[in-house]
């Protein structure tokens, strides 16, 4: 009788010591997961709109097949873009610095870093840089094989 007791006194004491030692390291590892976190994809939605930047609503998409084309631009500080407009479609994001847009209507608008902007279509604008640093943009434009990204206005002088 004492020999059963004294087993089933050693399975108790080897069961809470095993369960002791799993909750220890559960613990370590939730302590280790949160000091070393595996980083996570993260999705920020930066602009969602059928309007360009003046408010005026975007053209129907052409018929056919689309040429999306992306481009880098960096404008050094002080620069200014000539007059010109855009035929198509095109979005961006600006990445560095300060861009002013303005219409020839005399509409402006300054895209800040990180800020999205929908461009005006068929409309007349020029840019500039009137930041101390150079701007770096990426333009999304949804075209058609053929078709001209800007047209420049270099009758149109610039102040």
């Amino acid at each position: 009788m004492k020999k059963k007791i004294f087993y089933w006194m050693l399975a108790a004491i080897l069961i809470c010591g095993a369960t002791a030692v799993s909750i220890s390291l559960i613990a370590c590892n939730e302590a280790n997961a949160q000091e070393n976190p595996t980083p996570k994809v993260v999705s920020t939605e930066l602009i969602r709109t059928s309007q360009s930047w003046d408010g005026v609503e975007l053209p129907d998409y052409f018929q056919g097949r689309p040429e999306l084309v992306a481009v880098k631009y960096e404008f050094p500080a002080g620069q200014k873009l000539g007059w010109h407009h855009h035929p198509v479609m095109n979005y961006g994001v600006l990445v560095q610095g300060e861009l002013t847009i303005i219409g020839l209507d005399g509409k402006e608008k300054t895209v800040h870093e990180g800020e999205a902007v929908v461009e005006m279509v068929n409309t007349i604008h020029h840019g500039e840089n009137r930041g101390t640093k150079p701007v770096i943009l990426y333009m999304f434009y949804l075209s058609q094989e053929g078709l001209p990204l800007a047209v420049q206005h270099p009758e149109i002088k610039l102040d």
